[in-house]
């Protein structure tokens, strides 16, 4: 029987995700208190969501939708990257870094237990890590940022809830960049987009792991540095739906043109009023549930 879950790459085929509308909760948001930019816009991020999920669809994903609650306030639910991931034998629940976000995780769990997908385990209190942060570098190696969003106590604990299943855990600092308050996870400097090749922001990249990806054969394109400024690192995020096809946020053709003249095929879609406002790419509004040759 075909499995329905397992994600322990980057950019196999993605075969089922679970996303979240901005909803309700979206056009309530406070754009000061949420840490959105001039550029957000409620009415038009819906908009921009529903083209991107589009997009997902026709690559032939299933898209699993979190449930809304009316009135939870939960904004940035949006991206489902986030709270959870999804291994081949069941989830991992994760605590946010972000205080707006702490109830999120709880979704993830009701959502994993309505599929009938294994909770492996759940950081405990003061322990945080989010999905942004981590990167698989192939099935048994688990690469996280340690930086605003997650912290040496998050990273330990999911070592040790991965460490049984033969997964390897290795944390890399991030700079602090443009401080706390702001977004910048690990996968705010590279998307992986097939098993071997990866769009990055090289100078801000901590060096041990730009020596891990080297040493285990990766190659590494260079986003160009004026868009990823300009995106405050937006440009970098991208989602494989298979190896070497991707979606990207529009507006980045220097970008876009890199990725293609390395092989890949890139559909973009306008994200100005989610994307670049609200400091999530196209990766951080999906959580893969699976991806399968």
């Amino acid at each position: 029987m075909q499995r329905e879950y397992g994600s322990q790459g980057m950019a196999a085929p993605l075969r089922r995700v679970m996303m979240r509308a901005p909803g309700a909760a979206m056009r309530a948001a406070d754009r000061a208190v949420w840490h959105y930019g001039p550029g957000f816009d409620p009415a038009r991020a819906e908009v921009q969501h529903a083209a991107f999920a589009e997009l997902v669809a026709d690559s032939g994903a299933r898209i699993d939708w979190l449930e809304q609650h009316d009135g939870d306030g939960l904004s940035d639910a949006v991206f489902t990257h986030d709270p959870s991931f999804v291994t081949e034998v069941g989830g991992v629940i994760l605590n946010m870094g972000k205080p707006l976000r702490r109830k999120e995780p709880a979704l993830h769990r009701a959502a994993y237990q309505a599929m009938d997908i294994p909770i492996l385990g759940a950081l405990p209190e003061g322990a945080t890590m989010e999905g942004g942060d981590t990167v698989w570098v192939d099935r048994h190696t688990l690469a996280v940022g340690r930086g605003a969003r997650t912290n040496q106590a998050g990273i330990e604990a999911v070592a040790d809830i991965l460490r049984p299943h033969g997964i390897t855990v290795l944390g890399f600092d991030l700079p602090v960049w443009t401080g706390g308050d702001a977004c910048l996870h690990l996968m705010s400097l590279i998307s992986p987009l097939a098993d071997d090749l990866a769009l990055v922001h090289r100078p801000l990249m901590p060096f041990a792991f730009h020596a891990l990806l080297r040493d285990r054969g990766w190659r590494l394109i260079d986003a160009p540095p004026a868009e990823f400024h300009e995106s405050f690192g937006l440009s970098v995020n991208v989602l494989p739906t298979a190896p070497g096809e991707v979606i990207a946020v529009d507006g980045f053709p220097e970008t876009r043109k890199a990725m293609e003249d390395a092989g890949c095929r890139v559909q973009v879609f306008a994200g100005d009023a989610l994307c670049i406002a609200c400091e999530g790419g196209p990766t951080c509004l999906t959580r893969p549930i699976l991806r399968a040759a």
